[in-house]
């Protein structure tokens, strides 16, 4: 199979590029500095720009691009930036395959778990409705672009949820501090993550590709735990205490907006889709995963 990808430079573009090709599929990805080689073309996202002909003989395009949620507080100008880094490559994708003849079968354009909004214990498979949170709107809108591809695409929104991974995401910047014994639990720590490790994202877009499933995908693992559960698993898998709550109204004060949202809010997602398509996962468990 013959793959365009767009965002495969952060943390999981790279890593399921790199699933891609072990998998025997080639991959172009799209790049907006100068091509450092055969397997890069350039774009301009932000302008608009995408020559049509880079997606001509794809078999799929998958699309990751985004600025990270939780790389910088959520100033104004950010918050701006988190909307437009989305739509704008998103919305370039979809034009360029309008001019095509024959566009790529296949458009996967991620979304996140954002899109619930705070649910709290209800349990959300893909049906359940939108939140009303910055996050939600963003996924709304996010997804909304990626729908208006043309007649016969089949488009899939993996909904994922919180990435672990040794080597950055969220994960990355805790695991340093349970090692230290000063990590714990954020807030009451009753809130849900849609907890995922790197490898099952990686494994379950590559399913995707070949299934034909379309529409919203939750992407996450299909044990559910909240952040309490989530925490002393991993300080088990560290051999190290975790003790040091952090209170929400510290997380409010200290990352207005931003805290709320991506540590506090709660998400009980199923992955119902991929359950019922018989999706293998490799972490499907707390235990199989920590301290990933």
């Amino acid at each position: 199979m013959h793959i365009v990808m767009a965002g495969a430079s952060g943390l999981i573009g790279t890593s399921m590029s790199a699933a891609f090709r072990d998998a025997g599929h080639s991959v172009v990805t799209l790049v907006r500095r100068p091509p450092a080689g055969a397997g890069e073309v350039r774009w301009d996202p932000a302008a608009g720009v995408l020559d049509p002909s880079v997606l001509a003989g794809a078999d799929a395009v998958v699309n990751l691009s985004g600025a990270g949620i939780g790389d910088r507080p959520w100033t104004r100008k950010r918050v701006e930036e988190l909307f437009s880094s989305r739509l704008g490559p998103t919305r370039t994708l979809v034009q360029a395959m309008a001019q095509m003849d024959t566009p790529p079968a296949t458009f996967i354009s991620q979304s996140a778990s954002g899109y619930y909004g705070d649910a709290g214990n209800t349990v959300l498979r893909e049906d359940a409705p939108a939140g009303s949170s910055t996050l939600a709107q963003i996924c709304v809108e996010w997804e909304q672009a990626a729908l208006a591809a043309p007649a016969g695409v089949r488009v899939v929104l993996p909904r994922t949820g919180v990435v672990f991974s040794r080597s950055g995401g969220a994960l990355g910047k805790l695991l340093p501090l349970l090692r230290l014994g000063l990590g714990g639990p954020f807030g009451n720590g009753h809130q849900f993550w849609p907890w995922v490790t790197l490898p099952d994202v990686c494994a379950a877009f590559l399913f995707l590709l070949d299934s034909a499933v379309s529409g919203p995908v939750n992407v996450t693992a299909p044990e559910q735990a909240d952040v309490n559960t989530i925490v002393a698993a991993l300080a088990r898998a560290l051999h190290r205490p975790a003790m040091l709550r952090v209170p929400a109204p510290v997380l409010r004060t200290v990352m207005p907006g931003l805290g709320e949202e991506l540590l506090l809010h709660s998400q009980r997602m199923e992955p119902a889709v991929l359950a019922s398509g018989g999706f293998p996962w490799q972490h499907g468990s707390l235990e199989a995963a920590a301290p990933w």
